[in-house]
This record gives structure tokens, sequence and C-alpha cells, in this order.
């Protein structure tokens, strides 16, 4: 995985896999494998499957060469909310964009350590 700071202020983690190293080969497939680790998990839940892709081209909006679909899958793992500015901080989502040779997962870092890693080894799990 990979950290980078987004804009000055995001701190993003990446991790791009080519299509050849995955158990998996679109962007759909990669959605549907979060889904079910999200399903699974006992304080998880799943929100929403956003098709940012369609969306975009819908819009007529800007898609980067070479991207083939991209897709957001939308969680929380709140099970506390100890104060307002915790709502900022959720949901959590997974960003997966397809291109023809390669996957591109990222994610912003989560506030709690544990959720955090546990999102990083969902990912890295992508890997055959």
């Amino acid at each position: 995985m990979k950290k980078t700071v987004f804009m000055d202020k995001y701190p993003i983690y990446s991790l791009e896999l080519q299509k050849r190293e995955m158990k998996l080969s679109s962007a759909k497939e990669v959605a549907d494998y979060f889904k079910e680790k999200i399903q699974k998990h006992p304080i998880a839940k799943l929100i929403a499957l956003f098709d940012h892709y369609s969306h975009t081209k819908e819009l007529n909006g800007q898609i980067m060469d070479g991207l083939i679909d991209a897709q957001n899958i939308v969680f929380c793992f709140g099970q506390a909310i100890p104060n307002t500015k915790m709502l900022a901080l959720r949901p959590r989502s997974i960003g997966i964009c397809e291109f023809e040779d390669k996957i591109v997962i990222d994610f912003l870092e989560a506030p709690k350590e544990e959720i955090h890693q546990l999102m990083q080894e969902w990912t890295k799990e992508l890997a055959k």
C-alpha cells in the first residue's frame, strides 16, 4: 500500500494491482468482494454501491484516459457517536478504478487504527 497526501490535506492509501496479479478481474468483481467482507463483519454496515463511472459519463464529465470503470463502495463501521465531529468522518468509501490491465483501489485513512488496518488487509488480500 502506498500513502499519499492528496490536495495537501487528505491521507489516501492506494494499491495498484495488475489484473494478472489478482484473483478478480473487474471493478464490479472487486466491489462484490468488498461488499461480502463488509456484510460478514460484525459491526460494518453496507450503505451503497455507487457507479461513479456511469454517473460521470451521464453528466458528460471528464474521465481520465484509460479508465473503463469506477465504483465506490460506501459503508460504515460506526458503533458510537461520541461527538458531532465523528459524523464528518463517516461513512467510509473505497474507490475501485479499472483500467485495461490493472485495478487501482484508494481509500481515505480511517481515524481508528484497527479499522484502517482492516481496510488495508481486505485490500491486500486481492493479490494472488
